[in-house]
């Protein structure tokens, strides 16, 4: 189970790295191609999605690694859930269904890390 959950958490780090790192770093101008609902949330709540993605990384990662509160691992994934959850919300209410099957994925990948974060409890 311990092997699954380094798989499921280096895959969701990788994502959630990039995209997190991107909504930190990068002009609402440069965001706006390939997130078109950057355009209308204001600059500080991308930000903050950001910020949230790359600690949730950091949640899955760090605790679990040096064996230090490892519950936050367990939070990290129940977070990163909700993260995708109102990922979902916002792509269907602006009528972008077609587009959520990444997001579905990553949810589903998220809610098994959930799961196999019990492993640290």
């Amino acid at each position: 189970m311990q092997i699954a959950y380094w798989i499921v958490a280096a895959l969701l780090a990788i994502v959630y790295l990039y995209s997190g790192a991107v909504k930190i770093v990068r002009s609402p101008e440069k965001l706006q191609p390939m997130m078109g609902w950057v355009a209308s949330t204001p600059l500080a709540a991308v930000r903050a999605i950001g910020v949230v993605e790359v600690l949730g990384v950091l949640g899955l990662i760090l605790p679990p690694l040096t064996g230090v509160a490892t519950w936050l691992a367990l939070a990290a994934a129940i977070g990163l859930v909700l993260v995708q959850i109102g990922g979902i919300t916002v792509h269907l209410a602006r009528g972008e269904a077609r587009v959520i099957g990444f997001n579905v994925a990553l949810l589903v990948l998220a809610g098994v890390e959930v799961w196999l974060a019990t492993v640290w409890l």
